[in-house]
Protein backbone atom coordinates (compact mmCIF):
# COMPACT_ATOMS: atom_id res chain seq x y z
CA UNK A 1 0.00 0.00 0.00
CA UNK A 2 1.41 3.38 -1.02
CA UNK A 3 1.84 6.18 1.49
CA UNK A 4 -0.37 8.93 0.12
CA UNK A 5 -1.71 11.00 2.98
CA UNK A 6 -4.91 13.09 2.89
CA UNK A 7 -2.66 16.16 2.91
CA UNK A 8 -1.41 15.10 -0.52
CA UNK A 9 -4.42 13.58 -2.27
CA UNK A 10 -4.17 11.72 -5.53
CA UNK A 11 -5.50 14.01 -8.26
CA UNK A 12 -7.63 12.51 -11.04
CA UNK A 13 -8.15 14.76 -14.05
CA UNK A 14 -11.41 14.50 -15.94
CA UNK A 15 -13.68 16.35 -18.32
CA UNK A 16 -16.75 17.87 -16.71
CA UNK A 17 -19.54 16.07 -18.55
CA UNK A 18 -21.78 13.79 -16.47
CA UNK A 19 -20.42 10.72 -18.28
CA UNK A 20 -16.78 11.77 -17.84
CA UNK A 21 -17.39 12.42 -14.15
CA UNK A 22 -19.10 9.04 -13.75
CA UNK A 23 -16.04 7.37 -15.28
CA UNK A 24 -13.70 9.34 -13.03
CA UNK A 25 -15.72 8.26 -9.98
CA UNK A 26 -15.46 4.64 -11.19
CA UNK A 27 -11.69 5.05 -11.35
CA UNK A 28 -11.56 6.61 -7.90
CA UNK A 29 -13.66 3.78 -6.46
CA UNK A 30 -11.36 1.19 -8.02
CA UNK A 31 -8.28 2.90 -6.56
CA UNK A 32 -9.85 3.18 -3.10
CA UNK A 33 -10.79 -0.49 -3.16
CA UNK A 34 -7.36 -1.58 -4.41
CA UNK A 35 -5.28 0.53 -2.03
CA UNK A 36 -7.52 0.89 1.01
CA UNK A 37 -7.73 4.65 0.64
CA UNK A 38 -10.37 6.80 2.28
CA UNK A 39 -12.56 9.36 0.60
CA UNK A 40 -10.07 12.16 1.24
CA UNK A 41 -7.18 10.34 -0.44
CA UNK A 42 -8.50 11.26 -3.92
CA UNK A 43 -9.78 14.46 -5.47
CA UNK A 44 -11.27 14.98 -8.92
CA UNK A 45 -9.92 17.90 -10.95
CA UNK A 46 -12.30 19.00 -13.69
CA UNK A 47 -10.66 20.31 -16.87
CA UNK A 48 -12.80 21.86 -19.59
CA UNK A 49 -11.79 20.69 -23.06
CA UNK A 50 -12.22 22.28 -26.46
CA UNK A 51 -14.53 19.39 -27.38
CA UNK A 52 -16.85 20.39 -24.54
CA UNK A 53 -16.83 24.08 -25.50
CA UNK A 54 -17.41 23.66 -29.26
CA UNK A 55 -20.71 21.88 -29.83
CA UNK A 56 -21.97 23.12 -33.20
CA UNK A 57 -19.55 21.35 -35.56
CA UNK A 58 -18.36 17.83 -36.22
CA UNK A 59 -15.20 16.87 -34.34
CA UNK A 60 -13.42 16.03 -37.57
CA UNK A 61 -13.89 19.60 -38.79
CA UNK A 62 -12.40 21.30 -35.75
CA UNK A 63 -9.38 19.24 -34.76
CA UNK A 64 -10.47 15.65 -34.18
CA UNK A 65 -9.93 13.60 -31.04
CA UNK A 66 -7.26 15.94 -29.67
CA UNK A 67 -10.10 18.25 -28.67
CA UNK A 68 -10.90 15.78 -25.88
CA UNK A 69 -7.33 15.25 -24.72
CA UNK A 70 -5.07 18.27 -25.23
CA UNK A 71 -6.15 20.25 -22.16
CA UNK A 72 -5.94 17.16 -19.95
CA UNK A 73 -2.53 16.41 -21.48
CA UNK A 74 -1.33 19.88 -20.56
CA UNK A 75 -2.63 19.57 -17.00
CA UNK A 76 -0.93 16.20 -16.67
CA UNK A 77 2.43 17.32 -18.05
CA UNK A 78 2.34 20.52 -15.96
CA UNK A 79 1.86 18.45 -12.80
CA UNK A 80 -1.62 19.78 -12.02
CA UNK A 81 -3.05 16.24 -11.98
CA UNK A 82 -1.55 12.79 -11.35
CA UNK A 83 -3.61 10.94 -13.94
CA UNK A 84 -6.31 11.59 -16.53
CA UNK A 85 -9.38 9.47 -17.21
CA UNK A 86 -10.63 9.11 -20.77
CA UNK A 87 -13.14 7.23 -22.87
CA UNK A 88 -10.56 5.28 -24.85
CA UNK A 89 -12.40 5.71 -28.14
CA UNK A 90 -11.75 9.47 -27.80
CA UNK A 91 -7.98 9.08 -27.40
CA UNK A 92 -5.80 9.66 -30.48
CA UNK A 93 -3.96 6.65 -31.85
CA UNK A 94 -0.53 8.25 -31.48
CA UNK A 95 0.03 9.77 -28.05
CA UNK A 96 2.83 12.02 -26.76
CA UNK A 97 5.90 10.04 -25.67
CA UNK A 98 5.74 11.67 -22.24
CA UNK A 99 2.28 10.22 -21.58
CA UNK A 100 1.54 6.54 -20.93
CA UNK A 101 -1.72 4.60 -21.04
CA UNK A 102 -1.25 3.07 -17.61
CA UNK A 103 -4.49 1.15 -17.05
CA UNK A 104 -7.98 0.40 -18.32
CA UNK A 105 -11.03 -0.54 -16.33
CA UNK A 106 -12.96 -3.63 -17.32
CA UNK A 107 -14.77 -2.95 -20.57
CA UNK A 108 -18.51 -2.43 -20.49
CA UNK A 109 -21.07 -3.09 -23.24
CA UNK A 110 -19.55 -2.41 -26.65
CA UNK A 111 -22.74 -2.07 -28.69
CA UNK A 112 -24.54 1.04 -29.93
CA UNK A 113 -28.14 1.77 -29.02
CA UNK A 114 -30.74 3.31 -31.30
CA UNK A 115 -33.04 5.93 -29.79
CA UNK A 116 -36.18 7.27 -31.42
CA UNK A 117 -37.00 4.19 -33.50
CA UNK A 118 -37.29 0.44 -33.04
CA UNK A 119 -34.80 -0.34 -35.81
CA UNK A 120 -32.71 1.43 -38.43
CA UNK A 121 -34.42 -0.39 -41.30
CA UNK A 122 -37.84 0.86 -40.14
CA UNK A 123 -36.85 4.52 -40.52
CA UNK A 124 -38.64 6.20 -43.41
CA UNK A 125 -37.14 8.00 -46.41
CA UNK A 126 -35.30 11.19 -45.46
CA UNK A 127 -35.56 10.43 -41.74
CA UNK A 128 -32.91 12.47 -39.92
CA UNK A 129 -30.46 10.39 -37.90
CA UNK A 130 -28.35 12.50 -35.57
CA UNK A 131 -24.72 11.47 -35.31
CA UNK A 132 -21.33 13.10 -35.65
CA UNK A 133 -19.59 9.75 -36.10
CA UNK A 134 -18.57 8.95 -39.70
CA UNK A 135 -18.64 5.26 -38.73
CA UNK A 136 -22.22 5.38 -37.46
CA UNK A 137 -23.34 7.50 -40.40
CA UNK A 138 -21.87 5.02 -42.90
CA UNK A 139 -23.22 1.96 -41.09
CA UNK A 140 -26.69 3.47 -40.79
CA UNK A 141 -26.78 4.27 -44.51
CA UNK A 142 -25.56 0.78 -45.35
CA UNK A 143 -28.53 -0.63 -43.41
CA UNK A 144 -30.99 1.98 -44.71
CA UNK A 145 -29.73 4.05 -47.69
CA UNK A 146 -32.72 6.44 -47.70
CA UNK A 147 -32.09 8.04 -44.29
CA UNK A 148 -30.09 11.25 -43.82
CA UNK A 149 -27.38 11.45 -41.15
CA UNK A 150 -26.97 14.95 -39.70
CA UNK A 151 -24.33 16.41 -37.35
CA UNK A 152 -25.47 15.90 -33.77
CA UNK A 153 -23.20 16.79 -30.85
CA UNK A 154 -23.46 17.45 -27.14
CA UNK A 155 -23.45 15.31 -24.03
CA UNK A 156 -25.98 12.53 -23.56
CA UNK A 157 -28.60 14.75 -21.91
CA UNK A 158 -28.27 17.37 -24.66
CA UNK A 159 -28.70 14.79 -27.40
CA UNK A 160 -31.71 13.24 -25.70
CA UNK A 161 -33.28 16.70 -25.36
CA UNK A 162 -32.68 17.43 -29.06
CA UNK A 163 -34.28 14.10 -29.96
CA UNK A 164 -37.26 14.82 -27.71
CA UNK A 165 -37.67 18.24 -29.34
CA UNK A 166 -37.83 16.63 -32.77
CA UNK A 167 -34.59 18.00 -34.19
CA UNK A 168 -33.92 14.49 -35.48
CA UNK A 169 -35.98 11.34 -35.89
CA UNK A 170 -33.42 9.05 -34.27
CA UNK A 171 -29.92 8.98 -32.87
CA UNK A 172 -27.33 6.46 -31.76
CA UNK A 173 -25.39 6.40 -28.50
CA UNK A 174 -22.93 3.98 -26.96
CA UNK A 175 -24.61 1.48 -24.66
CA UNK A 176 -21.73 1.76 -22.18
CA UNK A 177 -22.24 5.49 -21.72
CA UNK A 178 -25.97 5.13 -21.20
CA UNK A 179 -25.43 2.33 -18.70
CA UNK A 180 -22.88 4.37 -16.73
CA UNK A 181 -25.44 7.16 -16.46
CA UNK A 182 -28.06 4.75 -15.12
CA UNK A 183 -30.02 4.67 -18.40
CA UNK A 184 -29.92 0.91 -18.86
CA UNK A 185 -33.43 0.77 -20.32
CA UNK A 186 -32.97 3.61 -22.84
CA UNK A 187 -32.82 2.72 -26.54
CA UNK A 188 -32.69 -0.47 -28.58
CA UNK A 189 -29.40 -2.36 -28.66
CA UNK A 190 -28.10 -2.86 -32.20
CA UNK A 191 -26.64 -6.36 -32.71
CA UNK A 192 -22.92 -6.54 -33.41
CA UNK A 193 -23.55 -8.40 -36.67
CA UNK A 194 -25.33 -5.25 -37.88
CA UNK A 195 -22.97 -2.63 -36.46
CA UNK A 196 -19.46 -3.23 -35.21
CA UNK A 197 -18.52 -0.54 -32.66
CA UNK A 198 -15.85 2.11 -32.80
CA UNK A 199 -12.38 0.92 -31.81
CA UNK A 200 -12.06 1.01 -28.00
CA UNK A 201 -15.79 1.68 -27.47
CA UNK A 202 -16.89 0.88 -23.92
CA UNK A 203 -13.39 1.13 -22.44
CA UNK A 204 -12.22 3.64 -19.82
CA UNK A 205 -8.50 4.39 -19.86
CA UNK A 206 -6.26 6.09 -17.33
CA UNK A 207 -3.13 7.93 -18.43
CA UNK A 208 -0.23 9.29 -16.42
CA UNK A 209 3.19 10.76 -17.05
CA UNK A 210 5.41 8.12 -18.60
CA UNK A 211 8.25 8.78 -16.16
CA UNK A 212 6.00 8.74 -13.07
CA UNK A 213 6.79 5.21 -11.90
CA UNK A 214 4.98 5.46 -8.52
CA UNK A 215 1.74 6.47 -10.23
CA UNK A 216 2.15 3.82 -12.90
CA UNK A 217 2.49 1.24 -10.13
CA UNK A 218 -0.63 2.52 -8.37
CA UNK A 219 -2.66 2.36 -11.57
CA UNK A 220 -1.34 -1.03 -12.67
CA UNK A 221 -3.22 -2.62 -9.77
CA UNK A 222 -6.60 -1.60 -11.23
CA UNK A 223 -5.76 -2.52 -14.83
CA UNK A 224 -8.05 -5.12 -16.43
CA UNK A 225 -5.62 -7.16 -18.50
CA UNK A 226 -8.03 -8.57 -21.08
CA UNK A 227 -9.57 -5.16 -21.76
CA UNK A 228 -6.13 -3.57 -22.08
CA UNK A 229 -4.91 -6.22 -24.52
CA UNK A 230 -8.03 -6.07 -26.70
CA UNK A 231 -8.20 -2.28 -26.83
CA UNK A 232 -4.50 -2.00 -27.64
CA UNK A 233 -5.06 -4.45 -30.52
CA UNK A 234 -7.84 -2.21 -31.84
CA UNK A 235 -5.59 0.83 -31.53
CA UNK A 236 -2.84 -1.02 -33.39
CA UNK A 237 -5.31 -1.62 -36.22
CA UNK A 238 -5.87 2.14 -36.42
CA UNK A 239 -2.14 2.64 -36.72
CA UNK A 240 -2.14 0.46 -39.83
CA UNK A 241 -5.08 2.36 -41.28
CA UNK A 242 -3.66 5.82 -40.64
CA UNK A 243 -7.18 7.17 -40.41
CA UNK A 244 -8.58 10.40 -39.02
CA UNK A 245 -11.91 11.39 -37.50
CA UNK A 246 -13.22 11.54 -41.09
CA UNK A 247 -12.54 7.82 -41.56
CA UNK A 248 -15.41 5.34 -41.08
CA UNK A 249 -13.81 2.42 -39.26
CA UNK A 250 -15.26 -0.17 -36.91
CA UNK A 251 -13.39 -2.80 -34.90
CA UNK A 252 -13.83 -5.17 -32.01
CA UNK A 253 -11.28 -7.43 -30.34
CA UNK A 254 -12.35 -10.14 -27.91
CA UNK A 255 -10.58 -12.84 -25.98
CA UNK A 256 -11.16 -16.34 -27.31
CA UNK A 257 -9.37 -18.67 -24.95
CA UNK A 258 -5.77 -17.48 -24.72
CA UNK A 259 -5.94 -15.59 -28.02
CA UNK A 260 -7.56 -12.37 -29.25
CA UNK A 261 -9.90 -12.35 -32.24
CA UNK A 262 -9.94 -8.92 -33.89
CA UNK A 263 -12.67 -8.12 -36.41
CA UNK A 264 -12.66 -4.87 -38.36
CA UNK A 265 -14.23 -3.07 -41.30
CA UNK A 266 -13.75 0.17 -43.18
CA UNK A 267 -16.53 1.83 -45.15
CA UNK A 268 -17.23 4.45 -47.75
CA UNK A 269 -18.90 7.58 -46.40
CA UNK A 270 -22.31 6.50 -47.73
CA UNK A 271 -21.94 2.92 -46.52
CA UNK A 272 -22.37 1.54 -50.03
CA UNK A 273 -18.91 -0.05 -49.94
CA UNK A 274 -17.14 -1.80 -47.13
CA UNK A 275 -14.16 -4.08 -46.63
CA UNK A 276 -13.91 -6.41 -43.66
CA UNK A 277 -11.35 -8.75 -42.19
CA UNK A 278 -10.24 -10.56 -39.05
CA UNK A 279 -7.04 -11.77 -37.43
CA UNK A 280 -6.04 -13.78 -34.36
CA UNK A 281 -3.19 -12.58 -32.17
CA UNK A 282 -1.81 -13.11 -28.71
CA UNK A 283 -2.25 -10.52 -25.93
CA UNK A 284 0.48 -7.90 -26.16
CA UNK A 285 1.03 -8.52 -29.87
CA UNK A 286 0.27 -5.56 -32.11
CA UNK A 287 1.86 -6.16 -35.53
CA UNK A 288 -0.86 -8.58 -36.78
CA UNK A 289 -3.48 -5.92 -35.98
CA UNK A 290 -1.52 -3.22 -37.76
CA UNK A 291 -1.05 -5.57 -40.71
CA UNK A 292 -4.82 -6.15 -40.83
CA UNK A 293 -5.31 -2.40 -41.15
CA UNK A 294 -2.91 -2.26 -44.07
CA UNK A 295 -4.64 -5.28 -45.66
CA UNK A 296 -8.07 -3.66 -45.43
CA UNK A 297 -6.72 -0.59 -47.23
CA UNK A 298 -5.07 -2.68 -49.93
CA UNK A 299 -8.38 -4.40 -50.67
CA UNK A 300 -10.42 -1.20 -50.54
CA UNK A 301 -11.58 0.89 -53.47
CA UNK A 302 -9.90 4.22 -54.22
CA UNK A 303 -12.98 5.96 -52.77
CA UNK A 304 -12.51 4.28 -49.40
CA UNK A 305 -8.73 4.65 -49.41
CA UNK A 306 -9.13 8.38 -49.98
CA UNK A 307 -10.93 8.64 -46.64
CA UNK A 308 -7.84 7.33 -44.90
CA UNK A 309 -4.97 8.81 -46.86
CA UNK A 310 -6.68 11.48 -48.92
Amino acid sequence: MTDISPAHPFRIGTRGSPLALAQAHMTAAALRAAHGWGEDHIILVTVQTSGDRIQDRALADIGGKALWTKELDRALLDGEIDCAVHSMKDVETIRPERIAIAAMLERAAVEDRLLGAISITELKRDALVGTSSPRRAAQVRRLNPVVRPVVFRGNVATRLAKLEQGEVDATLLAAAGLDRLGMTDVGVTIPLDQMLPAPAQGAVGIECRADDEPTRALLAVINHGATFACVMAERALLLGLGGTCHSPVAALARMEGEAILLKAEILSADGAEHVEGAVRLTPGETEPATALGRDLLERASPAIRALFHG
